[in-house]
């Protein structure tokens, strides 16, 4: 009865596990670039002097569904989307490099680059600082120009060309801020060939359907699991009489 209670624990604790990852996928459902979560898990067999009838659930691999979002277009000037591999580099709270897919850029007070949730965009030499006064525009090489509002037609000057990496995306795991960085910690090199697309943002890749019908599927396979539990306790119970009556 034991065995058949820790067996049927250890599916329940995972899919738990699993339900919560498809409610965070969920919730993020329409973020700006955000990528799936990815949770696997697999049938590891008990080993004893009996019959390999049992099996634990464990652990195998957690990870990112990479695959790109839909573009859709905004026609704002501060936003980019990447066309294709490829990510923005960001500095995190901590300092060390972060990467993201969100280009929903905004311009500090003090005329630093950033994203939507104030975090410094970086450039290929450091943060990209905007001058007052000026129009901003993005080149499909990520060069950021700016066009003075006081004198017109004003000339077009190229003040910094934003950060694009593309790491392998087997090297990159998702921090506890959401961002992605390198597994050994290391800034990735800048990469020529990532372009992006002006006036428009990429949506989140979390195919809603599929997460619905995952969260249903779960909830019975939890109640599958609880059942089994329930009839481990009917069991010991009946074996319980039997004993008494002897």
């Amino acid at each position: 009865m034991d065995r058949m209670i820790y067996t049927a624990m250890t599916g329940a604790k995972h899919i738990l596990e699993q339900q919560a990852t498809t409610a965070h996928n969920l919730a993020n459902a329409t973020s700006t670039g955000f990528k799936a979560q990815i949770d696997s898990f697999r049938a590891v067999p008990v080993l004893s002097t009996g019959l390999a009838t049992r099996a634990f659930v464990v652990d195998a691999t957690s990870g990112a569904d990479f695959r790109p979002g839909a573009i859709q277009s905004t026609n704002r000037d501060l936003d980019v989307a990447i066309q294709g591999k490829g990510w923005f580099a960001v500095q995190r709270a901590d300092g060390s490099e972060g990467y993201t897919r969100n280009g929903s850029l905004q311009i500090s007070q003090n005329g630093q680059l950033k994203t939507a949730t104030g975090l410094t965009l970086l450039g290929d030499a450091g943060p990209i600082a905007i001058p007052p006064d000026v129009t901003i525009s993005i080149a499909k090489d990520g060069t950021v120009s700016s066009v003075s509002n006081l004198t017109l037609p004003g000339p077009s000057n190229a003040i910094g060309r934003l950060k694009l990496v593309n790491p392998v995306e087997a090297e990159l795991v998702r921090a506890e801020d959401g961002l992605f960085v390198t597994k050994n910690g290391q800034p990735a090199l800048a990469d020529v060939n990532v372009q992006v697309i002006n006036g428009a943002l990429e949506s989140s890749n979390v195919n809603v359907i599929d997460a619905m019908v995952g969260m249903i599927s779960l909830a019975r396979q939890f109640e599958m699991q609880m059942k089994l539990m329930q009839t481990a306790e009917n069991n010991a119970n009946k074996a319980g009489q039997i004993f008494n009556l002897g």
